[in-house]
């Protein structure tokens, strides 16, 4: 199992399409892959149990809010999305509003969607390095239609929240994180996270 992502830099000359990088990811079904900006593939193995455990955790109560909810959608891990600049990204969890989401075409929901969530949560897992995740909570925060972020360290029990304009703010040991006003009577509680 690889400790960190491998990064992969591709030749101008044999850049893939978005189509055959949807491909590529479609025939690698067991790593979780993503392209950055710059074309720069990462490969992941999927991550450790505990850490797959406390993702679920999280996605259930997200899922649960967004059924009572009934506004959005969430997603998984396993979902790619495609941001402006063309990076192909996968939050570890995630969430968008109906009539963003229902504006894509069927092709266009059905493969690497060309949106940014309205939500995303990244989980650090223990071979995850932190540098790398910021960036990428920076790259969202750069997109139109995120409006909050957050990066849940658990090495170091902390969860850094991004809002679009604001400063990142970092929470030291949170039993819980309110996600208002974008995610209305969200709050995630921490306990089974840590």
């Amino acid at each position: 199992m690889l400790s960190s992502p491998l990064m992969l830099q591709i030749p101008p000359s044999m850049q893939m399409t978005d189509e055959q990088f949807f491909e590529f990811c479609q025939v690698n079904r067991d790593l979780r892959i993503e392209r950055n900006k710059l074309g720069e593939i990462s490969i992941m193995t999927p991550t450790g149990s505990e850490t797959g455990n406390r993702e679920f955790n999280i996605l259930g109560q997200l899922w649960v809010w967004s059924e009572k909810d009934g506004t959005g959608i969430c997603f998984s891990s396993s979902a790619g999305f495609t941001l402006s600049t063309g990076a192909k990204r996968s939050p570890d969890a995630s969430w968008i509003k109906l009539e963003r989401w229902n504006a894509l075409s069927k092709a266009e929901q059905e493969k690497f969607a060309p949106i940014c969530p309205d939500f995303v949560i990244e989980l650090r897992s223990s071979s995850d390095r932190l540098s790398p995740l910021k960036e990428k909570m920076a790259e969202y925060l750069q997109e139109p239609g995120v409006q909050l972020g957050l990066l849940i360290d658990r090495k170091h029990r902390q969860v850094y929240i991004y809002r679009p304009g604001k400063p990142e703010e970092c929470l030291d040991n949170p039993a819980n994180v309110s996600c208002e006003p974008v995610l209305p009577g969200f709050i995630l509680n921490l306990n089974k996270v840590w």
